[in-house]
Parts: structure tokens; C-alpha cells; sequence
């Protein structure tokens, strides 16, 4: 992991008020160790700690260091897990509140059970009971914990059945409407070829270990990280209908069944042992404030951007680099890639009121926040695709002052691109993702030390794109002289002046000389008046010569170049200064840049800039990943490419299976949408190649401008699209699926 430095004293970046973060490789390495040195899965679940802190309700529990679902396994032995029901409001409205607008309920009946693809009770389980003295019941797996997905607990509280998987990696089995989808969802979906492939990966019958057998056990936890309010009025079936059109949480759940089909021969890891990137990230976010009461209800834009933190204690100041780390090893024949990341991160946020009044809300009304996911093991497939189930940390703004917030963030699906290695020791040089994950901003308040939930000030939808490229110790600029390259960009930029909200777009070219950077960049802006007038795209230009440096980073081991770079208008930012236009990285050979924009002439988001390729492919399956804003008389639209497939048919034409998360915000309703997920129709494309690996795909009023890398397995795409008087600009990453 990157360090940073105090007088005197040396630590991780990760490690200052980052707990969840401390023991990442050390946690999963003996999680797994112990896992597999067992005869049993007993020997497994005895590796887990049961000093969990008591608390009974996720009501009451907020925390920093958590994802959404609270762990409950107080008290409890090795092989015990708690079993908790949690039914609709509709159902049970004086039953005792939880989280998610759930109510705890004890069972009229609880059974355990072995099951199949037909969901049917099978036999029995060799199990124990006891009920606690506040009437939560502890079940005992006399055999060992369950870690396969044939094991059911099924409760039933008046008319009302649900079931969960026993499998549940902290071992507090909430029996809930997310349980049930969940059920219900996955197993019957599998023939009984495939079912009996999971239970082998699980039983090791096979004689190999596999890493898949974890991802029940994950999946059933990570659920419950979910942060959606199910209404008083929904019966369960009500629930589950509402569960089902919320399309980040049926598609997470979708992927994670589809992943566990992965084999052992399906998956590897990457070569280097170990791995450090720095993370260039931009979340583009509509949602929904409630924080304000006299412009409760109105939606909201905004934008995230990545940014290095300062951070100060006792021992005196040291700086966290927005990073990602990859730890790579053997565990008993499992071949095991492990990540986890933290990024600083300010936010923008821009708030249009029904009557088209707007509010800026900049990075100065919160601090700065961190963008962090939980330890987890991921699964490299075909040397090229990393694979994982995500959930990300809780954090807590405002702690000790009169407004304290507490930021939640719904677990994803990972499909991101590792770039080919050259030697079995080396590490990939970039990681490039796209995903989606909902989340709430809730107010906290302070009680005998602890934070209790209150109400909910923001519901928020956020579109990500990370660009992930690997430290080079002794970075020089160097690498990037005499070079040409393509660039590609979108920015936001928001105010309460006569055009609240702009985005702009460019697609051009850059040649680096020395420190210089003489920029072509012809560009499109749309932007909404202040009268909800929507205008564009407008053609503009922005050439001239910019300035680039290196950034040196402050580590335990001293100043160093690693790879982060500062780009200006003229004189260099230095090492702790502003860049007037935004810090990036570059990877280690120069071909692959990319930076953070944060100014005021832009605006914030994100460019990304690849060394000129000699030609452009002329076949080819990409995973297109990104976003789009779309801007139309009353209505704001946030659409994410949600592992969208384009595919090169010939030098001439492409086709686009289009696959979208799509948040709307009504104004004159005051209503923004639940994410919605829409397969569209397949749009065939006209495809052109240019000079230097240029590359546009047109249909209609869409069109995706941008160009290829040199290896041709990563597209960079301007989207601009004005279909049905919607005004739409968009930034997307294709990168080459196995043929």
C-alpha cells in the first residue's frame, strides 16, 4: 500500500482513520488459510472473531468502519449463527422498527432445510436450537456452518413465508424480503447441471479448491448492504416486486449468481505479488436532498472528483493518494487476487427546485469524503477481467460538529479491465472500471457515544468511472516527451448565475513537449438556463498549450515520484499547490494518462489521454461502461452504461446492445426515480476510423466520438446524443471481451 510520511513517524495512507482498511491482505490471508487448513466448515467459521459489539438493531448502528448491515454475532459459538425477521410495516406495523423501514418480528414457525433449483424441502439438517433472552433465535450447525446455497431457513409470521440462505459470512442471518428475492432469484434460475457444479465448488469434490465456494457466504451478507426503504403499504410480495424493478439491486444480484458458475479452471490472479495504483475517479451523481426544508424534495445533480487528503495528528501531517492496491497469492492451491481502495474525494452538487430555482451546494458545505470498499477477493478471468462482488464503507462527515452526516453506499458488481502483463512477475499497468451504486445521506445524531440513525437528508445515484494506473518509482516526465496522443473529456460546472448547469465535452489531440502540452481540442456544451431552458450542443474550441509536471507524493520512505502529474494552464502547481486544471497519473510508460479536472474554466470531471495508435480494429466484442447527462424542458436524466456490449462487426459498421441504469428527475413533480434498468433495443453503427487510432460509431442523433489505445483493446468515447428533444453528453469506456 502507498505510504505517507509524519514527522518522525511512518504509516500507510490507508491506515489513519481507516479501519476497515488495516488488515486487508492479513485478513483475507487468514481467513483463507484457516478456511482450507480445516477438515470442516466449522474449522472455517471458527477463524471468524466474535467480538462484534452487541448492538441488536441496524436502527441504532452507524458506523464508519462498517458497510450498511450491522454484524450481530455476540455470544455466539463457532458453528451458531442469529437468525432475525424482519417483515413489512404492512405486515407486522407495531412490530419493533429496523433499518430500511422493516419491522422485527419473533416467527410463528422457523424451520431449516436442504433444497435444490426446485426450492422444495429436501431433508432435514443436523441442528440445534435456543432462544436468547430477547427472544432472537441462535441455530447450532452441528456439522459445520453451511457455506453452499442448499441450506434454507424459512420462517413464517402470520401468512407471510421468507426464506434466506444459512450461508452468511458474518453469521447474522437476517430472514427479510431481500433474503427472500434473493432465494428466489438465484437457485431457481440454475439447472440442477449447475447447481451440482456450485455444491462440488463448495464440497471440493472435485479435488481442487475453489474460490468460489466464498461467494455464497458474500452474496448473502451483502444484500442486506442495500440501502432501500420499503414503503409501509407493500405487502411482501408488494416488496419483492419493488426489489425487482430496482435495477442496481437485481442486476448486482443477477451478476453475483452468474459469477458463481465460475470454475476453478475459469479463474487466476494477477502475476505480480502485489500491485499499487493511483486512482483517478469521477462519480457523476442525480438524486434527491431533503436537507434543506424549504427546498425538500427537489433533485439534485452533482459530481464527486478524486483528491489527494491531508490528514493531521499528533505525529504531524501526512497525505492520502487516491490509490488502488492488488495483493496477489496462493492459498492451499487458491489462486487469489485481492483488492480494496480509498479515495478522497469533494463533491459539487447543484439543486433544481420545482419552478426552475437553482442552489449551488459546493465542496465548502462538506468535508471531505471518502470513497472506500470493504476487504474482498476478486477473480481474474482470462488474464483480462476482474470479477467481484464489492461493498463499500460507510463514512461520516461532520463528527463532533452540529451537523453530522452519515454517507451509506450500495454494494456493486466489479467487471473492470486488467491490461496484459509482459513476465510472470509483473503487475498489470491499468485497471479500468465502470459502475453504479446507490446510496443515502442521513442524518446522525449523538448519543452515549454512539450515532444514531435519524432522517434521511439525500438519496443518491452515482455513475463511476475509475481509471486505475500503476506506480512507477522514479517516474520522470520523460516518458510522456515527444509523444502524441488522443484525449477525451467531459466536465460539469454548476452555479445560480443565468446557466445553473453546463456540461462540456471535448475530443481532440495533444503533442507533449518537455513540459509542454500543445492542446487541439474542438468541444460541445449543452447547458439549462435559468429559466429551464435547454440549449445545445454548441460547437466551441479550446486549443492552446497547456503545462504539465510530475507531483511528487510525500511517502514513509520520503518525497517520490510515483506517477502523479499536475496539469496547468502555465506555471506549474508544484507538489502540494492547486493545478488550475486537475492532478492525474500517468502509467508507468507514458501511454496511458488521465486527470481529475477541478477548475473553474472546465469545470470538474474527468480526461483521459492515450498515446496515438497506428490503426483502429476492425473486429471485436467491448464492454462499454460509462455515463451520460441528459438535459430536456422539465426533466434531468442520469443514464449509466451498465456493462453494455459493442460490438465491431467490420471496418465499416458496429453494433451497440444497449444495457442502462436510468434515474430521471421530474421537476414539476418533484420526483426522482428509482434506478431503472433498460435493456434497449440493439442500435446498429455506422463505424469510421481516422488518422492516429481515431474512431467515431454514429446512429441517428447518437453518435461516439473519441479513439483506441495502441494495444486496440480499450476504446475512450465521447458520447452526445439528442434523441427526443433530450440533450445528452457522455463519457464512456469499451474495453475487449475474450473472443
Amino acid at each position: 500500500m502507498v505510504s505517507h510520511a509524519f514527522s518522525g513517524h511512518h504509516e500507510s495512507p490507508h491506515l489513519l482513520g481507516r479501519p476497515g482498511l488495516r488488515l486487508l491482505t492479513l485478513i483475507l490471508t487468514a481467513a483463507l488459510l484457516s478456511a482450507c487448513g480445516g477438515s470442516s466448515a466449522t474449522d472455517e467459521a471458527g477463524s471468524r472473531g466474535n467480538s462484534f459489539p452487541p448492538a441488536k438493531n441496524a436502527l441504532d448502528d452507524f458506523s464508519s468502519g462498517s458497510t450498511g448491515d450491522s454484524n450481530n454475532t455476540n455470544g455466539l459459538a463457532q458453528n451458531e449463527v442469529r437468525v432475525t425477521v424482519e417483515v413489512p410495516a404492512a405486515v407486522a406495523p407495531n412490530g419493533e422498527p429496523t433499518r430500511r423501514n422493516l419491522r422485527i418480528v419473533a416467527p410463528d414457525r422457523l424451520e431449516v432445510y436442504r433444497t435444490d433449483p426446485s426450492l422444495r424441502p429436501l431433508g432435514s439438517v443436523n441442528i440445534s436450537r435456543r432462544t436468547e433472552d430477547n427472544g432472537r433465535e441462535v441455530i447450532a450447525f452441528e456439522d459445520g456452518l453451511p457455506l453452499a446455497p442448499d441450506v434454507i431457513i424459512e420462517a413464517v409470521y402470520g401468512n407471510t413465508r421468507m426464506r434466506a440462505l444459512a450461508a452468511d459470512s458474518d453469521r447474522d442471518v437476517k430472514v427479510n424480503p431481500f433474503s427472500e428475492y434473493l432465494v428466489t432469484n438465484t437457485l431457481a434460475g440454475y439447472s440442477n447441471t449447475q447447481f451440482r457444479v456450485i455444491l462440488d465448488c463448495v464440497d471440493d469434490a472435485s479435488g481442487e479448491l475453489c474460490l468460489n465456494k466464498y461467494v455464497w457466504s458474500t452474496l448473502t451478507d451483502q444484500v442486506h448492504d442495500f440501502e432501500i426503504d420499503i414503503p409501509d403499504d407493500r405487502d411482501l410480495g408488494e416488496a419483492l416486486d419493488l426489489l425487482g424493478n430496482r435495477g442496481d439491486f437485481a442486476g448486482y444480484v443477477a451478476s453475483m449468481a452468474e459469477y458463481a458458475l465460475l470454475d476453478e479452471q475459469s479463474s487466476g490472479r494477477i502475476s505480480a505479488s502485489s500491485a499499487d495504483y493511483n486512482s483517478v475517479f469521477v462519480g457523476m451523481e442525480l438524486g434527491q436532498t431533503f436537507r434543506e426544508p424549504s427546498i425538500a424534495g427537489s433533485g439534485q445533480w452533482g459530481v464527486r472528483t478524486a483528491q489527494e487528503e491531508s490528514v493531521t495528528d499528533n505525529n504531524g501531517t501526512g497525505y492520502v493518494y487516491p490509490a488502488l492496491t492488488l495483493t496477489s497469492f496462493d492459498a492451499f492451491n487458491i489462486r487469489v487476487t485481492s483488492l480494496a481502495n480509498d479515495i478522497p474525494y469533494d463533491r459539487e452538487a447543484l439543486i433544481h427546485q420545482v419552478g426552475n430555482n437553482f442552489f449551488e451546494r459546493g465542496s465548502d458545505q462538506w468535508d471531505l469524503n471518502t470513497h472506500a470498499s470493504s476487504p474482498g477477493a476478486a477473480t481474474l478471468v482470462d488474464e483480462t477481467r476482474l470479477l467481484a462482488g464489492r461493498a463499500l464503507y460507510q463514512s461520516i462527515t461532520g463528527e463532533g460538529s452540529s451537523e453530522i452526516i452519515g454517507w451509506t453506499r450500495n454494494p456493486y458488481y466489479l467487471d473492470a479491465f486488467v491490461s496484459a502483463t509482459g513476465g510472470d512477475n509483473d503487475a498489470p499497468d491499468r485497471v479500468l472500471s465502470g459502475y453504479f451504486s446507490a446510496g443515502k445521506a442521513i442524518e446522525l445524531e449523538s448519543s452515549a457515544g454512539e450515532l444514531k440513525r435519524r432522517r434521511t437528508l439525500e438519496d443518491h445515484y452515482v455513475s463511476v468511472l475509475e481509471v486505475n494506473l500503476l506506480r512507477d518509482q522514479g517516474f520522470s516526465l520523460e516518458s510522456l516527451n515527444g509523444k502524441d496522443y488522443n484525449v477525451v473529456y467531459l466536465a460539469s460546472r454548476f452555479s445560480e448565475g443565468s446557466e445553473p448547469i453546463q456540461v462540456e465535452s471535448g475530443a481532440g489531440t495533444w503533442g507533449i513537449s518537455g513540459n509542454t502540452v500543445a492542446q487541439v481540442m474542438p468541444t460541445l456544451t449543452i447547458a439549462r438556463a435559468s429559466d429551464g431552458t435547454v440549449s445545445g450542443p454548441v460547437a466551441g474550441i479550446r486549443d492552446g498549450n497547456r503545462t504539465i509536471s510530475t507531483r511528487p507524493s510525500r511517502l514513509s520512505v520520503g518525497d517520490r515520484e510515483i506517477g502523479r502529474l499536475n496539469l496547468d494552464i502555465s506555471n506549474s502547481a508544484g507538489q502540494f499547490g492547486t493545478p488550475q486544471l486537475g492532478a492525474g497519473a500517468s502509467n508507468p510508460d507514458g501511454s496511458l494518462l488521465a486527470f481529475n479536472l477541478d477548475n473553474g474554466v472546465t469545470g470538474d470531471g474527468m480526461l483521459v489521454a492515450a498515446e496515438q495508435a497506428a490503426s483502429a480494429p476492425a473486429s471485436g466484442r467491448f464492454r462499454l461502461q460509462g455515463f451520460s447527462m441528459g438535459l430536456a424542458f422539465g426533466e434531468n436524466r442520469l443514464r449509466h452504461f451498465d456493462n453494455a456490449l459493442l460490438t465491431i462487426n467490420s471496418s465499416s459498421d458496429a453494433t451497440l446492445a444497449q444495457r442502462t441504469i436510468d434515474i430521471v428527475h421530474s421537476v414539476a413533480t418533484e420526483s426522482v426515480s428509482t434506478p431503472v434498468l433498460d435493456d434497449g433495443d440493439n442500435v446498429a453503427l455506422a463505424y469510421t476510423a481516422g488518422m492516429g487510432g481515431q474512431v467515431t460509431f454514429a446512429a441517428g442523433d447518437l453518435t461516439l466520438e473519441g479513439f483506441v489505445t495502441a494495444d486496440q483493446d480499450q476504446f475512450f468515447l465521447q458520447l452526445r446524443d439528442s434523441a427526443a428533444g433530450e440533450q445528452s453528453l457522455g463519457l464512456l469506456i469499451a474495453t475487449r471481451l475474450p473472443d
